[in-house]
């Protein structure tokens, strides 16, 4: 069987073109597509989340498996590696259009492949050594590590109305009420509660006018 996989990562976008040049492809070398694989989703999905990983598990030996580019498998060199080891393990033939790459059971095949596993665990290693001297960097220049408290956050923007909150919750206003209004969660308005007394009076406060007020 040959099977022809077309991959977008938006539903904006169309399959069209992958699919001509697929079957420019198949027309020249006189191979008949038996099906059409189309997955809308971003390359940096895991392959075993999309229908490639469910169409590989049931290939077999023998099947044929087409791509314009060798990028629709996936954006990660690494997982192209485990993609293009299995199909070699089972014996599936991967053919890439654009770049005229053939993935078969042939010594060049082979050769082709330890090629790219070589430049994905070079990828692999300097993204290490570039993270860890970027650390080193920033240690060394006294800077703190990792996300600054407070910076950028809910929390800060509720530190920064404290006084407006307190007002909301000493009229009667519930904490729900209060996380809406600033589009916070109620493990994160915790936090600033903690760290503002006042907070927990003005609540204390709302409650008292609430079991106050008359019912209608």
């Amino acid at each position: 069987m040959t099977i022809g996989y077309l991959r977008v990562s938006t539903g904006k976008q169309h399959p069209a073109n992958q699919k001509d040049e697929i079957e420019r492809f198949a027309e020249k070398k006189n191979i008949t597509i038996d099906r059409w694989v189309i997955e809308i989703a971003s390359g940096s999905k895991s392959e075993k989340e999309r229908k490639l990983g469910r169409l590989l598990k049931s290939m077999r030996a023998g099947d044929m498996l087409i791509v314009t580019e060798i990028s629709r498998l996936s954006r990660t060199l690494t997982e192209i590696m485990g993609i293009m080891g299995r199909c070699l393990e089972k014996g599936i033939m991967l053919y890439t259009t654009k770049e005229g790459y053939t993935f078969d059971n042939s010594i060049n095949s082979k050769v082709l492949c330890f090629a790219f596993g070589l430049v994905a665990e070079i990828e692999r290693n300097l993204i290490s050594m570039r993270t860890k001297e970027a650390l080193a960097l920033r240690k060394a220049e006294g800077k703190v590590l990792g996300r600054r408290k407070g910076s950028f956050t809910k929390t800060k923007i509720l530190r920064e109305n404290k006084d407006h909150i307190a007002g909301m919750l000493s009229a009667g206003s519930s904490i729900a009420s209060v996380c809406r209004a600033y589009k916070t969660s109620r493990d994160t308005f915790s936090k600033f509660r903690k760290e503002h007394p006042e907070i927990d009076t003005a609540i204390i406060t709302g409650q008292s006018s609430r079991k106050q007020a008359p019912h209608r």
